[in-house]
């Protein structure tokens, strides 16, 4: 029997092989995070809502048009040309009521699905066969009762034809001319100047009395206190305001 000590044993441990983990793909993360609820879900809950809760998609879905009173929008053609030293401006006759046989101004209402420009290009055109001209915006005209058919706006504009075109009536006007425009005052215009606008064409003359005056914003003039005579609605007004923007061309 031996007293000599054993030796120690040896433990052999395995050791767990450790790796670095890895991250989540695309698809695990879906899995593991909150579902989205649907776009239009979201959208709703951040849309703008009135006074009454409504969305603005429903707000339009409930809004009645008529629910208050329309204007109807047309728009009227001033058209100078140079000629003989002076002025001539276009006007159709018209050929039914209202004003049946006045003169007036190219122009006509417009369509739902198109601007004011493209109507007044459109109705000189089919007024008098003139086309092609560039239209500058005048004024806007809102008198009440201004015509006899009901609520009627006006844009008006005005139009230089250096290219001498030869009107033809056609569409509802009866006939179209060059009237010749004399002005009692000769020289430039200022504030406060009263004038006296006489278009005359084969025997008939119409005429527009106004004063000038200064906008205090961008000193344009404009005419005031108009008298008529001869025009249809209130063109002699619009024929006015035409004049003064052609003042110092």
């Amino acid at each position: 029997m031996s007293f000599w000590p054993r030796p120690p044993r040896t433990i052999r441990t395995r050791r767990l092989a450790t790796t670095p983990p890895t991250p989540l793909t695309a698809r695990a993360r879906r899995t593991v995070s909150p579902m989205p609820r649907d776009a239009a879900s979201a959208a709703q809950s951040t849309e703008l809502r009135d006074r009454n809760g409504l969305t603005e998609a429903e707000f339009l879905a409930s809004y009645t048009p008529k629910k208050y009173p329309q204007p109807s929008l047309t728009a009227d053609i001033c058209v100078f040309r140079r000629h003989d030293g002076g002025l001539q401006l276009l006007l159709v006759q018209r050929g039914g009521h209202p004003y049946l046989g006045r003169w007036a101004t190219p122009g006509g209402f417009c369509n739902p699905d198109e601007t004011a420009d493209a109507c007044a290009a459109r109705e000189l055109e089919e007024e008098t066969c003139v086309s092609g001209l560039k239209l500058e915006p005048i004024g806007l005209y809102s008198t009440p009762g201004r015509d006899p058919r009901g609520w009627t706006i006006s844009y008006a504009f005005v139009a230089l034809d250096d290219a001498g075109s030869i009107p033809v009536a056609a569409d509802d006007a009866a006939r179209a001319a060059w009237f010749d425009v004399a002005a009692t005052l000769v020289g430039p215009v200022s504030d406060g100047d009263s004038v006296t606008l006489a278009l005359a064409h084969e025997g008939t003359t119409l005429t527009s009395e106004f004063t000038a005056r200064e906008q205090p914003i961008t000193h344009r003039l404009r005419a005031q206190d108009v008298k008529g005579d001869g025009l249809a609605f209130d063109h002699a007004q619009i024929v006015a305001d035409a004049w003064l923007a052609l003042q110092g061309l």
